[in-house]
């Protein structure tokens, strides 16, 4: 009997956490369907382009992306290129024109469609662009998701869409108004997913704090949280996307109690100025702002923020970006991530006309950076000589002498890490470990000096050679 080889595809996954799960979906269609997954898109028949359309510099991401990847049907074994996500929910018919090397266009609703295009040959026709209507899809824990990195750490979608009205943002127009999953779905997740070896789940979603607002009966995020911190197997739950609005006193008792809920808090500010605020149709102002924060460190000293800006707005004034400095100092924020402002069509703010020249955007998100900069060295020189929990990840980039972990205070892939010597560990222990030096954003921490923690498996073990996935490429 002669075996036939499986068919082979190649995924590119571009933009945000959101998108890796879509990602993932589609990965969990193509296992289904008996494709094989390869790490080059030299060696793919098939190659699935999963795009982000947020801003101009990830729309022209994913455009050179798709054409350099195009290349493979000229040169390759390729046979289909498929690009999915959303740039093509955003501009369908565009992209159909202008890109005539693709052979399907998938939605950022549509993962599951990849299975018609991947059962299909060459004798049946099947439509060109599949972008459906993005308010008809909910992501569920029975879709045929299959991860792409380590089992250890794990985003879990709660919602699709936002119905927010920010100013600057597209979002809402190509991905739809929220739509939260049912409790008992996102707990089914999280569970099947812990019982597998996940130690960290990190819950994600466009407005995670308006999670739950939309289904009937209504329900909200501590509800949610408070299901997902019973499942036994959990160590570490964590929040991101949560808009700067009032926090009601349950989630707050949540975050103050510690436990398996880490004291961390992923709350995009955008700006500080009422005038900037205003502008960008945010919804507060910049008093409730710092009262929000002063009540979370009151409530929660050990808790760690990380929250985004954006410079340059249409409008903005150096006095705007003063109060936005003013704020940074008053903050004293762990983490900060600065976006340049896009001019994006469908919005509020690409209507504007009173434009920021590019060098002063520029000068702005350095100057912010460098405030920034001596805010985390403070904050994290602070921390030499305790003693923190540390999740493993693996051997360090830097050194196979080394490994590299995160402490609660610190997200997969868009914080710093800690590097972990004088000790052996394996991926998805949680180690204690005693700070001793500090950088700008990253850590040293001893395993020697730390703690035996009880609850951490195969400790003795030799240490892992790595568990960076290399079959799907993922571009953040």
């Amino acid at each position: 009997m002669t075996l036939v080889p499986p068919k082979t595809i190649h995924f590119v996954s571009l933009g945000c956490s959101k998108n890796r799960v879509d990602t993932e979906v589609m990965l969990g269609v193509s296992d289904l369907a008996g494709y094989a997954l390869v790490a080059e898109p030299s060696d793919a028949e098939v190659i699935v382009v999963n795009t982000c359309g947020f801003v101009e510099s990830a729309k022209q991401e994913s455009i050179d992306t798709i054409l350099e990847l195009s290349d493979f049907k000229a040169k390759g074994r390729c046979k289909k290129l498929v690009v999915a996500g959303c740039l093509s929910q955003r501009y369908p018919d565009a992209l159909a024109r202008d890109l005539p090397e693709v052979d399907h266009f998938l939605g950022s609703s549509d993962m599951l469609k990849l299975e018609t295009v991947l059962r299909t040959d060459a004798a049946h026709k099947v439509e060109r662009v599949l972008v459906g209507n993005p308010a008809e899809y909910v992501y569920k824990q029975s879709d045929p998701r299959k991860l792409s990195a380590g089992q250890h750490s794990v985003y879990v979608k709660i919602a699709e869409g936002c119905s927010r009205s920010c100013s600057f943002c597209a979002i809402p127009s190509f991905r739809g108004k929220q739509r939260s999953r049912q409790v008992a779905d996102v707990v089914h997740e999280v569970q099947r997913l812990c019982a597998a070896g996940t130690v960290e789940i990190n819950l994600i979603s466009q407005d995670t704090i308006s999670y739950g607002r939309d289904l009937e009966p209504r329900t909200n995020l501590a509800t949610l949280l408070r299901a997902l911190l019973e499942v036994k197997e959990l160590r570490w739950l964590r929040l991101f996307y949560l808009y700067p609005e009032k926090l009601d006193d349950e989630l707050v008792e949540l975050l103050a109690a510690g436990g398996k809920l880490v004291p961390y808090l992923d709350m995009p500010f955008q700006h500080a100025s009422d005038r900037m605020l205003k502008l960008m149709r945010r919804g507060y102002n910049a008093k409730r702002q710092r009262e929000l924060i002063e009540r979370l460190r009151l409530a929660v000293p050990n808790l760690f923020i990380r929250s985004a800006f954006i410079v340059g707005h249409p409008g903005e004034t150096d006095a705007d970006f003063a109060e936005l400095l003013d704020l940074l100092r008053f903050a004293e924020l762990d983490h900060v991530g600065v976006f340049r402002y896009s001019h994006e069509d469908g919005t509020h703010s690409g209507s504007m006309e009173d434009l920021i020249d590019d060098k002063i955007i520029d000068q702005r998100a350095n100057a912010l950076m460098k405030t920034q900069r001596a805010i985390s060295k403070k904050r994290l020189r602070a921390m030499i000589g305790r003693e923190v929990e540390v999740l493993v990840e693996g051997e360090s980039d830097e050194s196979e002498h080394l490994l590299v972990g995160r402490h609660a205070g610190q997200a997969p892939e868009v914080d710093g890490t800690v590097h972990l010597i004088n000790g052996s560990a394996q991926p998805g222990e949680i180690r204690k470990a005693r700070i001793t030096h500090a950088a700008d954003y990253d850590l040293v921490g001893d395993l020697s000096l730390g703690t035996d923690d009880p609850l951490r498996p195969n400790a003795n073990k030799p240490k892992p050679k790595g568990t960076k996935g290399t079959r799907l490429r993922v571009v953040s």
